[in-house]
């Protein structure tokens, strides 16, 4: 998607949403669309309603930070919205020049470097998985690889990928019990990645496969959602130990744009630690390292681009 056509559906998915109550405003009668209008979303921001309309129609290249944080409060942007909104806009303003990074040919595939496997080796309590913008799963520690035993062993690429186990694997909506709100994060993490690296040829190749193969994929991807990996709660049920709430934390890994490791555990002397203890004995059998050696990914290392 061309830059000015995805500020175009930001902005405009954004507008929809929200409701005339939610800013202070009478709904009034006679609206037949959803959200704000045009004139009501000009007024909040600060701008005139013709300047909106310019924005909205793609033509943010030159806006300022002011017009922007403006956008961003009468649109009721969190914090990964507003993010996203400043690079569109930072692409709008070079977007005839193409950045190097989409230029690169032939980069290596990354991998851990010796001593972060190691740290993800020391950590037996807490299940380690380290990813990519593009929800790839790069590397994780034994304890990481039995969470997400049924992701590694369906992947039909060498590297597992979260989006393509989400929204193609039959088995996946066993595993998130809360999977439609799971797909959707999901999703905003690509859209995000599309905002940060909107060159990168295996992010297009995987959004261009899921819209293909997933109707609620694609409306899912039309609705320009965008979030921040950060912390919060997941629900897994399990094929050996059923059902598990984990807290997770995501931490970005210094010097290597869009990779996080997110380190998920439960709280002490939980039903769900002792459902983690299960599962690491579970991985420690020689059932489970047979299966782990014959994965696709049995190296726990992927490709970035």
């Amino acid at each position: 998607m061309e830059t000015h056509d995805e500020v175009r559906e930001f902005l405009m998915s954004r507008r929809a949403r929200v409701e005339p109550e939610q800013v202070g405003l009478p709904r009034g009668t006679d609206r037949r669309v959803p959200g704000l209008r045009r004139g009501e979303a000009a007024a909040l921001a600060g701008v005139s309603v013709e300047y909106y309309a310019r924005l909205e129609r793609g033509a943010i290249a030159g806006a300022s930070d002011a017009v922007l944080d403006g956008l961003a409060r009468a649109l009721l942007m969190d914090d990964a919205e507003r993010e996203h909104l400043y690079r569109l806009a930072s692409r709008s303003g070079r977007a005839s020049a193409p950045s190097p990074r989409g230029r690169r040919k032939g980069e290596r595939a990354w991998q851990p470097a010796p001593s972060m496997q190691w740290v993800l080796d020391s950590m037996h309590d807490a299940a380690a998985l380290v990813g990519n913008g593009r929800t790839d799963l790069l590397a994780y520690n034994a304890l990481g690889g039995a969470l997400m035993h049924e992701m590694i062993a369906s992947s039909t690429t060498p590297t597992p990928n979260f989006a393509r186990f989400l929204f193609l694997e039959p088995v996946a909506r066993r595993f998130y019990p809360d999977w439609d709100a799971m797909a959707a994060v999901n999703v905003a993490q690509l859209r995000t990645e599309a905002g940060r690296d909107p060159h990168s040829k295996p992010l297009h190749d995987l959004v261009g496969e899921l819209s293909t193969r997933s109707d609620r994929f694609r409306e899912l991807w039309g609705r320009h959602d965008v979030w921040h990996h950060e912390s919060g709660t997941k629900r897994y049920h399990h094929h050996v130990v059923g059902d598990l709430t984990l807290h997770f934390n995501g931490l970005d890994v210094v010097g290597e744009s869009g990779v996080q490791l997110t380190v998920l555990t439960a709280q002490p002397g939980s039903a769900d630690a002792e459902a983690l203890r299960l599962l690491s004995s579970w991985a420690a059998t020689p059932e489970h390292a047979a299966d782990a050696a014959e994965s696709p990914s049995g190296s726990a290392a992927g490709s970035r681009s």
